[in-house]
């Protein structure tokens, strides 16, 4: 090992968990201390303005901006007794992640002096400068205005010493450049379907909200060793790096016991969370040795995927504190599973129905048919569009290897709800629909409980799995912000339940009874939706030929993917329901296509650097001294004893000699198709021509460092390998 590399490593195996003051107060006592709640605002505003704001947030009223002020004022008295003294506008813009742009209170009194001041006019719209974030062309470079808005259904929070205000982001023409935005769009457009046809069976639904639970998982690495990768620091995953003789192929990892270094992480996390009102529940070790998973209870969709963007960099700094690196790349590691995002999503009424929860009545289990029919229909009409929607330069990695759903867009409803849809397809009428009620499995063993089965299997090769009262989206990447599959996937199911309402009503209108019109229309949406339905093993090169035999969207290059967001039939839904232009949906193609680009930019850049500069001297350097190795042993030793060893070492320096001739070669023609690539304007010919001519070098040049890998002495090796990156 080289002096360099043992000196990191050993101060890494050597550091004890980080000292975490214990909590004063009990979780339920802290919980959302750093939120202002609805029970903040009934403590701090005046009883006409809370009354107003809870009618904003709970029906969707719009803001009126008369009560601004007395909002604001609300707010910053009590931020400054948590020690607040910046403000800042939130936003969620195109590159992904989050931004913000702190204020402080302070404001010129016409004194001479200063005074603390919040209006409500900085609270409900602030004017950021637009010009640096992404835009796909919306905007010029010179043309800097843009607008962050207030959302007022999504609770103020104070990170450190600064009130944050979740906000959407537009440009001065009145397009959106976030994510917000038309997530916001979406969840009106499924809440004004899904209620009308909620009414079909209880007419006292006034309002449907979307849910959702995220799974998180990533992947922990001690800080000193992350630092000595600049694969690691530069792009969130290795580049090179042959896997260790033991990774996962026991499977000791998963859910096993938790090390000591990362329950203080978690212990300190979950802390920081709940203040903030996130609600965190389960912490477990994953598949992949320093590979963990976080999850809390399920919210409604706009505040849950705020909690997790969050959340994430809440992860990045408390890590820090425990001298760890979070890793969020869907694949920081080859040959063990890479992270994802299981997005668990469902709809609920304002009665308190959960509709993809089957009923004790025949009523109530058409409504639960009625639901998951439509968003098969939705996932089967959009599947390529879906697949965009979670395609990314790094979750292309992950997808489809054995640990990931692969890229192409199923739904798995298990043998129960299977047969509950064909007795449907096949009946005269709702009478055969049976209850939601759970079966029982008794083990015979005294000791143990009868078990009640769920109403479907788990199978986690489905990218969209239905698992008891909700679907789960398991091909969301790790690093994504799941606003942008959410929005696809709410205003997709908006349009089918449009859709399917005017169906039934067409046939009510010509004398048909509205059950029977029900059933009726269901009935060929179940037949029409089929190829979208399978049960079997996604990873299997059988379904992959089924798949585009039943006409699915089998496509793998993420740039062509992204076509899915300007076709036709997407700009179409889009514009329907009122979620995105054709305009907004061709910037953010022009964005997605350019974001590749560049990561797999910065990769081939990074890869070149290492391979030249780290990889090859040293491997030539270590050539050289078998070398000097064998005109050593020939000068003092017999020729029959040093012709076998000569031998040996002539066989490893020629091995090295083409090793490092290949790397230099590709290395060279990658740099070329690079250029070549670099030339073309137009942002999606250029993507595809990354992902085609440049990335396509990665894999080869890897093989041949992963074998240098193994051939070069231990001691000259300078950067850290995976037996010291994944084990904690």
């Amino acid at each position: 090992m080289s002096d360099l590399r043992f000196r990191v490593v050993e101060k890494a195996f050597c550091k004890s968990p980080a000292t975490v003051e214990a909590p004063e107060e009990r979780m339920d006592r802290v919980y959302a201390k750093h939120v202002f709640d609805r029970k903040k605002m009934f403590e701090y505003l005046p009883k006409a303005t809370y009354d107003a704001m809870i009618n904003v947030i709970d029906n969707g009223v719009a803001l009126d901006r008369s009560i601004a002020n007395a909002v604001a004022d609300g707010m910053k008295t009590w931020a400054s007794e948590l020690g607040v003294t910046h403000y800042t506008h939130w936003f969620q813009p195109l590159t992904g992640g989050t931004a913000e742009k702190h204020e402080s209170f302070f404001e010129y009194d016409q004194k001479g002096g200063v005074i603390e001041e919040f209006s409500g006019k900085v609270l409900v719209q602030q004017e950021p400068d637009a010009s640096s974030f992404p835009n796909g062309g919306i905007r010029n470079t010179f043309e800097a205005r843009g607008y962050t808005a207030w959302d007022a259904s999504s609770p103020v929070f104070i990170i450190d010493d600064t009130l944050c205000i979740p906000t959407i982001f537009i440009s001065y023409t009145g397009e959106s450049l976030d994510y917000k935005a038309p997530l916001l769009r979406a969840l009106r457009a499924v809440d004004k379907a899904a209620t009308e046809v909620c009414q079909y069976f209880n007419p006292g639904v006034k309002k449907v909200n979307a849910f959702l639970g995220i799974e998180q998982e990533y992947f922990l690495v001690d800080e000193d060793i992350a630092n000595a990768r600049p694969d690691l620091q530069l792009t969130g995953r290795t580049l090179m790096g042959h896997e260790a003789a033991k990774n996962q192929q026991l499977e000791d990892h998963y859910f096993g016991s938790i090390p000591r270094r990362v329950v203080e992480f978690m212990k300190d996390l979950e802390i920081e969370a709940v203040k903030l009102g996130i609600p965190l529940k389960t912490r477990h070790n994953e598949v992949a040795p320093g590979q963990f998973e976080l999850a809390p209870i399920y919210e409604e969709c706009n505040l849950a995927v705020d909690h997790n963007m969050i959340l994430m960099s809440l992860m990045q700094n408390i890590a820090a504190k425990h001298s760890f690196r979070v890793l969020l790349h869907e694949k920081p590691f080859k040959g063990v599973n890479g992270s994802g995002k299981h997005c668990n999503w469902s709809l609920g009424t304002d009665t308190g129905t959960l509709l993809y929860s089957p009923g004790k009545t025949t009523a109530d289990n058409l409504r639960f048919v009625t639901f998951v029919v439509n968003t098969l229909m939705a996932v089967y009409h959009h599947n390529g569009l879906l697949k965009a929607s979670i395609m990314s330069a790094t979750n292309e990695h992950r997808l489809g290897a054995n640990e990931a759903p692969p890229a192409i867009i199923s739904s798995f409803l298990g043998s129960q709800l299977s047969s509950m849809l064909d007795i449907v397809e096949n009946s005269v009428d709702s009478s055969e629909l049976g209850s939601g009620k759970k079966t029982a499995f008794n083990m015979d063993i005294p000791q143990i409980p009868e078990i009640l089965l769920d109403n479907t299997d788990r199978n986690r090769t489905s990218p969209f799995a239905f698992t008891g009262n909700r679907f789960e989206f398991r091909a969301v990447g790790s690093s994504a912000n799941c606003a942008c599959a959410m929005i696809v996937l709410n205003t997709a199911v908006a349009e089918q339940l449009k859709c399917f309402k005017a169906d039934v009503d067409a046939l009510v209108a010509k004398g048909e009874d509205q059950q029977d019109a029900i059933l009726k229309v269901l009935r060929g949406y179940i037949r029409e939706c089929k190829p979208i339905r399978f049960e079997g093993n996604g990873y299997s090169e059988e379904w992959k030929e089924e798949a585009a035999k039943r006409g699915l969207d089998c496509e793998t290059s993420c740039p062509l993917i992204f076509d899915n967001y300007e076709s036709p039939e997407s700009v179409a839904m889009f514009e329907a329901v009122g979620v995105l232009s054709a305009k907004e949906l061709k910037a953010r193609n022009e964005v997605k296509w350019e974001t590749y680009t560049k990561k797999i930019q910065i990769e081939a850049r990074v890869l070149g650097d290492l391979a030249m500069n780290h990889i090859i001297p040293i491997a030539t350097d270590y050539q050289s001294k078998l070398i000097d190795n064998i005109y050593k042993m020939t000068a003092i030793m017999p020729k029959e004893l040093t012709e076998e060893l000569s031998a040996e070492n002539l066989k490893i320096i020629t091995e090295i000699g083409r090793h490092t001739a290949f790397i230099s070669e590709h290395v060279e023609l990658m740099v070329e198709a690079r250029k070549a690539a670099n030339k073309i304007e137009s942002e999606r010919e250029k993507a595809i021509a990354y992902h085609d001519n440049v990335e396509s070098f990665f894999d080869k040049i890897r093989y041949h460092i992963d074998k240098l890998e193994l051939i070069v002495d231990d001691r000259m090796w300078t950067l850290p390998k995976y037996r010291e990156l994944l084990f904690i």
